[in-house]
């Protein structure tokens, strides 16, 4: 009898042991896919293909290769390379988690989006690529200020955007590339990088700021 408590004792012992093994695996593998999604969806990166695709369906692939690198340069490689140099500098991690070190970034990309909005402005860049271009440059400067006293989303603000331009080109199936926004939540909440009403706010915000001067800009540009 005495046999078989002890027997039923660590069957049930081995049983717990293993359920958390088995949780403890799931949390990282969650944690691993949201690491991958939080590190293709930055900002900068998520530039990449929203401006190849608007210059493909207005300039075709053939005219639209210069218009698309310059885009790049701006939009993606200046910002992620010199926020690359930025954290190596501060001794950092890749997202600048301490909210005090994040100014000097976001103002080198301001810089940047800023040069490459009056670059396109003088290559006659279609207004809509050349006002997305000046939206990256103002919504950073916001975040840059809500930043001072807030950790607001850039990631969640940075997807958004995009969401809002290209619906405005292609109507609701624009919409579809929205579907990353939740997926970009999650993750950025599953590292605790945020808290939901952080996310929240940049996901408003992003949608709000780029519809408003999509509005009023691009009839001027």
């Amino acid at each position: 009898m005495v046999f078989q408590s002890f027997i039923g004792y660590n069957g049930l012992k081995y049983i717990e042991e293993v359920n958390l093994m088995d949780t403890q695996q799931e949390v990282k593998s969650e944690k691993k896919i949201a690491r991958l999604i939080s590190n293709i969806t930055q900002p900068p990166i998520v530039s990449i293909p929203t401006f190849a695709i608007i210059n493909y369906i207005l300039l075709g692939f053939n005219n639209s290769l210069v218009i698309t690198l310059v885009c790049w340069i701006f939009g993606a490689f200046l910002p992620i390379i010199t926020s690359l140099i930025l954290i190596r500098k501060m001794h950092t991690d890749m997202d600048i988690t301490d909210r005090t070190k994040r100014t000097l970034p976001l103002f080198f990309a301001v810089c940047s989006y800023l040069i490459g909005f009056l670059v396109l402005l003088s290559m006659g860049a279609p207004a809509l690529t050349t006002t997305l271009m000046l939206i990256y440059s103002t919504n950073t400067l916001i975040i840059l200020f809500i930043n001072l006293s807030w950790k607001i989303s850039i990631h969640t603000m940075g997807v958004a955007g995009p969401t809002v331009t290209l619906t405005y080109l292609f109507g609701f199936p624009g919409l579809l590339f929205g579907l990353l926004i939740p997926l970009v939540m999650w993750s950025r909440v599953k590292l605790k990088k945020h808290t939901i009403s952080q996310v929240l706010a940049g996901c408003f915000a992003g949608i709000i700021l780029t519809f408003v001067q999509l509005y009023f800009i691009l009839p001027l540009v």
